[in-house]
């Protein structure tokens, strides 16, 4: 045994703690990964021949996917060529090698034309390079093991560190090598008519996710799978409430399970949020603990069905998108949740270079968050916030597509784009020139889908609570409101003794009426 081989050795005992661990290990890093050379140099022959063989795996292969270093050298030229719509044959493979000034390091002119002379027929080409691929899966899982069993042995390794770590590695492996493959027509007409035909016999008129805003609903016939949803409105608008309203009905009224991404506030504050929308009782009350008598016993009955949905919230900080994958994977295996929630885009990371361009990297999530949408069959909800060309703008300060902070990517890869505007909070009147005093415009600008529309929602600010207009009070005259219960088939008639339609006392008359 020679003096590097001694180091090596010793060094490998010197880092694991017993004898044992030192021989697994050495035997391991003895054997030889696996491997199948014949096999590559057959599909490179095949390449090289056939115009056809080319078209059959370019895209299932990559050089890395090759174990000998001089057939990823290879392979990487006949790519070249392929890129550059160049013909591809033993000449112009070995001129392409002679130009990257390769040829003489995978053993020259002679060594290309010898990988013909095996192939018999490119016939199996395909079955052949997957072959390849899955020596190339088990030398990657075997690395990434190696890697593993190393840092779990270091005692300043953290362990949740760690896991990430190993979970974003394979996930890297299935992401990169293990493409979905194409469709044929008939298996796709099938699953369309299907679909069809569910949405025919379907209880539900949606098709999709509902968001428990009837007109919203209406138009989007719910939030569908596979798509991206960029919901963008200024600060203040009430995007996180929003957000968090919809979320609560699919949860609750429609018993969907959704997951909510919080990287702004802690899922207590989430929680304190949605239990002020619940139960009528303002924000300041809850976080004071000051409640009456009565309101405690409120909050006591109407929590119920917030404790019972399925409604999964996160609120780990500065989430990287390849982290959020994973969560979103684990989520979807466990509870096979419905819907993603994620607020905010702008307050994601991609883990990569930090000195990199803002925009390219929300270009990133953006594609990210969409190819996670398509990988899950789900919809992705994701808030954005809008630049400040919005308050610079006289007259209607209604958001436009080119409001979209940092980067026109997010419009591109957005499937809907739906903005929230308050004219209140501009102290301006709505479009009739009326108040617009709790008064919130929902417009969807953009639709991949289906058409674009506006929806007018009533947002309770003090309960961070956005309502159908159909739960306002219609005034019919000083002392009376009608409340219009949505599909309930009733409408109540209210009397009061004041004209505050938000407080109502134990004096009050209600007259119920069933809908004609």
């Amino acid at each position: 045994m020679n003096t590097s081989d001694n180091n090596i050795r010793n060094n490998i005992t010197r880092r694991y703690k017993t004898a044992n661990q030192a021989a697994d290990l050495l035997n391991m890093q003895g054997r030889i990964p696996p491997q199948a050379v014949d096999f590559e140099e057959v599909v490179l022959g095949a390449m090289m021949l056939e115009k056809d063989a080319v078209n059959s795996v370019i895209d299932l292969l990559n050089p890395e996917v090759f174990y000998k270093e001089a057939h990823q050298t290879i392979f990487s030229a006949i790519k070249e060529l392929f890129t550059k719509s160049e013909p591809i044959d033993i000449l112009t493979v070995t001129n392409q090698l002679k130009t990257m000034g390769e040829l003489e390091s995978v053993g020259g002119a002679y060594y290309i034309s010898q990988l013909t002379n095996r192939v018999v027929s490119a016939a199996n080409i395909e079955y052949h390079a997957r072959i390849i691929l899955q020596k190339y899966i088990q030398r990657q899982l075997i690395l990434i093991s190696s890697e593993t069993i190393k840092d779990a042995y270091e005692d300043t390794t953290d362990v949740f560190d760690l896991l990430d770590n190993a979970e974003n590695k394979l996930f890297q492996i299935s992401e990169n090598i293990l493409k979905k493959s194409h469709d044929k027509m008939p298996d796709l007409v099938k699953l369309a008519i299907s679909e069809i035909e569910a949405a025919k016999n379907s209880i539900s008129s949606l098709r999709g996710v509902p968001s428990g805003y009837t007109e919203l609903d209406r138009i989007t016939q719910g939030w569908q799978k596979s798509d991206l949803i960029i919901l963008a409105a200024r600060p203040s608008m009430g995007k996180t409430a929003f957000a968090l309203n919809m979320a609560r009905n699919a949860a609750v009224e429609f018993n969907k399970p959704v997951a909510f991404f919080s990287l702004e506030m802690s899922s207590v504050q989430l929680v304190t949020r949605l239990i002020s929308s619940e139960t009528s009782l303002t924000a300041d009350k809850l976080r004071s603990g000051n409640l009456e008598e009565y309101e405690w016993e409120q909050l006591s009955s109407k929590v119920t069905p917030l404790v019972n949905a399925k409604l999964y919230i996160d609120d780990t900080a500065q989430l990287s998108v390849f982290d959020l994958r994973a969560k979103c994977r684990r989520l979807k295996q466990q509870y096979d949740i419905q819907m993603v929630f994620i607020d905010y885009l702008q307050l994601m990371t991609t883990k990569g270079d930090k000195n990199g361009n803002r925009e390219q990297e929300i270009s990133t999530i953006s594609r990210s968050l969409k190819s996670l949408a398509k990988e899950l069959q789900i919809p992705v909800l994701a808030l954005s916030q809008l630049s400040r060309n919005v308050e610079s703008r006289a007259g209607s300060k209604k958001p436009i597509l080119s409001d979209l902070r940092e980067s026109g990517a997010i419009e591109q890869d957005a499937d809907v784009v739906v903005f929230i505007y308050r004219p209140e909070y501009y102290g301006l009147n709505d479009d009739n020139n009326e108040s617009a005093k709790g008064k919130a415009v929902i417009s969807i600008a953009k639709h991949r889908n289906g058409k674009l529309g506006e929806v007018e929602l009533r947002f309770v600010g003090q309960y961070a609570r956005f309502e159908d207009p159909e739960r306002m009070y219609n005034k019919v005259d000083n002392n009376t409101f009608d409340m219009l219960r949505p599909n309930s088939g009733f409408n109540v008639r209210i009397s009061s003794r004041i004209n505050d339609q938000s407080n109502f006392d134990d004096s009050d008359s209600f007259e119920f009426s069933q809908d004609e």
